[in-house]
């Protein structure tokens, strides 16, 4: 064979998937992160949750829910257990006691101080300047929309 002509391209072949490269790669961030995590004493989810209330505080489950993209009945586990670690306490709606609302206690408060860290920790895990990162998240961020609009 001509070492010119290349072979077609196999677009299912695995490797040829941008789906698996983000799922292998978003496999290997959480690993990353878990030792990082087990010094807060936080799973990458409730992570990701405590992340929601850091930036805002008092949130509705539906409205954390909303802002991760996935399912209140699958959350409230979630939450449950970071109220019996004292970082937050859930309250029902004075006005609609379907309501759940979520807040930060001082201890959940404090935490934030002590994963200040972790975008550091994670930049350098990465090999890649935070620049990069960034300009990887906003593509992310770009594609995550166009495939919600699919929905």
């Amino acid at each position: 064979m001509n070492a010119d002509i290349k072979a077609p391209r196999d677009e299912l072949l695995l490797d040829n998937q941008v789906c698996f490269a983000l799922h292998s790669t978003s496999l290997m961030m959480t690993k990353v992160y878990k030792p990082l995590l087990q010094k807060l004493g936080l799973t990458y989810p409730q992570y990701l949750a405590m992340l929601v209330l850091w930036e805002q505080d008092e949130l509705t489950v539906g409205e954390i829910s909303h802002r991760l993209l996935t399912d209140p009945g699958s959350l409230t586990p979630l939450l449950k257990r970071l109220e019996s670690e004292g970082l937050l306490k859930r309250t029902r709606s004075r006005d609609d006691e379907r309501v759940v609302i979520v807040e930060l206690t001082s201890r959940g408060k404090t935490l934030r101080d002590k994963a200040q860290h972790m975008p550091q920790s994670i930049t350098e895990a990465s090999g890649r300047t935070a620049e990069r990162l960034r300009a990887l998240q906003a593509e992310l961020v770009e594609i995550r929309a166009s495939l919600q609009k699919n929905l």
